[in-house]
């Protein structure tokens, strides 16, 4: 049995990094293999999304440009954060 000490490390909790992320550039894969990349405007705590200025994506291929789109977070398999340049 181990007990976690004072001092170390806090486990990473996935909502609440998103929620201190808004506004970043995301990329956030179905499970139906489609990509959105775009600017995270919101998120809930059922990790249902708001992306702005957003790109629909099957593949490297882009499909759609977007100017907002909401996705249920049921249908989300992954979310990642993208680099600002």
């Amino acid at each position: 049995m181990s007990s976690s000490s004072p001092s170390s490390p806090q486990p990473k909790r996935p909502l609440s990094i998103l929620q201190r992320s808004i506004n970043r550039k995301v990329a956030v894969r179905l499970k139906s293999e489609i990509e959105y990349k775009g600017r995270m405007n919101n998120v809930d705590s059922y990790m249902n999304l708001i992306l702005t200025d957003a790109e629909e994506f099957n593949g490297n291929d882009v499909m759609a440009n977007y100017g907002k789109v909401v996705i249920r977070g049921n249908n989300v398999l992954f979310i990642r954060l993208e680099k600002d340049i």
